[in-house]
């Protein structure tokens, strides 16, 4: 059977298969040995993920329906329930990048980002991307991120396949984080 590959903005009807994807991947359910893999750090309610969704802001890659990927998007305003993104929003006046005098009101926070192992190195990351900054790019013209810095693959996927910039790093409840930024106008070449 051919595998069918789909991109779209998630619907309230893909919740449940967002939150069965993140439980595979949430850092806590992991052991040491799995996250070397890539993590995500942020677990989503059904509300949390309801409001974002009627935003259109959350972004799906499926197989046949299920979902295999997806990418997390918000406002700061948004993001400041959890403590990490309220403590990042104090950072944003001193964050240099180009030519952007960056606000809480020209970027967003982007993120988490989730693939299924199975499906990584295959070059979903950046067809997912694509479609997220064709749909936010008028809204937002910079784009924000936050990587702890023992998620190698997620610091590697962005830097070295989207091509983020890293502008700054922070410690917050004894971790080390990496800010990146990416120019919402600029695109990133994708397989079709």
């Amino acid at each position: 059977m051919t595998e069918i590959i789909t991109f779209e903005i998630a619907k309230i009807s893909d919740i449940e298969g967002v939150l069965a994807l993140q439980d595979l991947y949430l850092v806590t359910n992991l052991s040491e040995e799995e996250k070397a893999f890539g993590f995500v750090t942020t677990p989503f309610t059904v509300q949390q993920l309801t409001e974002v969704i009627q935003k259109q802001e959350l972004f799906l890659a499926k197989n046949s329906n299920k979902i295999i990927g997806y990418i997390f998007t918000g406002s700061w305003d948004f993001f400041k329930q959890w403590p990490i993104f309220d403590y990042m929003t104090q950072l944003i006046p001193k964050l240099n990048f180009l030519d952007f005098d960056i606000t809480t009101e020209n970027s967003f926070q982007y993120g988490p980002i989730c693939i299924h192992k199975d499906y990584r190195g295959k070059g979903l990351i950046t067809t997912l991307f694509e479609l997220m900054r064709i749909n936010l790019s008028q809204k937002y013209p910079l784009s924000l991120t936050f990587i702890n810095k023992i998620n190698i693959p997620s610091t590697k996927a962005h830097t070295e396949k989207l091509k983020w910039t890293i502008i700054g790093d922070f410690q917050f409840n004894n971790n080390d984080y990496y800010i990146l930024a990416y120019d919402m106008k600029q695109s990133v070449s994708y397989p079709i």
